[in-house]
């Protein structure tokens, strides 16, 4: 696939740095939402482009996908992916809080995918001494075409990607949704570099 693979030691190191942002990142949206927020604990794999989009196909079919990019220091980026399932698009207002026809259900899937990336991922990027920038967040079609085509338009190079896969579950709502984040090749040099200086001070 490419010589760029994680050692196991290196895996572990990047799994801790990411449960412990997201057991800050569920604290932090449970005081949000006013509501217990779990998040599983993630998935990570490294995918080739060509698998990608049969990675991306794999997930359960999504009544609407989020699509907003990120940007750290040291050349660490890349596209977070929200994907909410039938069931649960009737169920933002409650959850957000929102009168009935206050915004329209695609605002409001844009407004929580926003809080749900952007609390994540700024504490992720605390634990590593970073700091995060983002785009726009963007509401695409959930067909796994137009998915795939959005993330091969990306500025950076999608010949390997770091995916990691995180399910969030808001229980008082019987709401879930999943966070996809794809690190191009060329970010996941600088996050094993920077996981080589963790693991150097213990």
């Amino acid at each position: 696939m490419t010589h760029l693979t994680l050692t196991e030691e290196q895996q572990d190191c990047l799994q801790e740095i990411i449960n412990v942002a997201m057991g800050q990142a569920s604290d932090q949206l449970a005081r949000y939402l006013d509501t217990f927020v779990y998040l599983k604990v993630p998935s990570i794999e490294q995918v080739s482009s060509q698998h990608l989009t049969d990675a991306l196909h794999q997930e359960e079919q999504a009544v609407a996908v989020v699509s907003q990019g990120f940007f750290g220091y040291e050349g660490i980026r890349g596209e977070a992916l929200l994907m909410y399932k039938p069931k649960d698009s009737d169920r933002l207002a409650d959850l957000l809080g929102y009168e009935p026809d206050e915004l329209s259900v695609e605002e409001q899937i844009i407004d929580l995918s926003s809080i749900l990336t952007t609390t994540f991922l700024n504490v992720f990027a605390s634990q590593i001494d970073n700091q995060m920038s983002y785009s726009a967040p963007r509401l695409l079609s959930s067909t796994t075409s137009a998915i795939s085509e959005h993330v091969d338009h990306q500025s950076f190079s999608w010949d390997v990607a770091l995916k990691v896969k995180i399910s969030y579950q808001v229980t008082d709502y019987s709401f879930n949704c999943d966070m996809i984040l794809l690190i191009p090749e060329s970010a996941i040099v600088h996050i094993v570099a920077v996981i080589d200086r963790i693991l150097e001070a213990y």
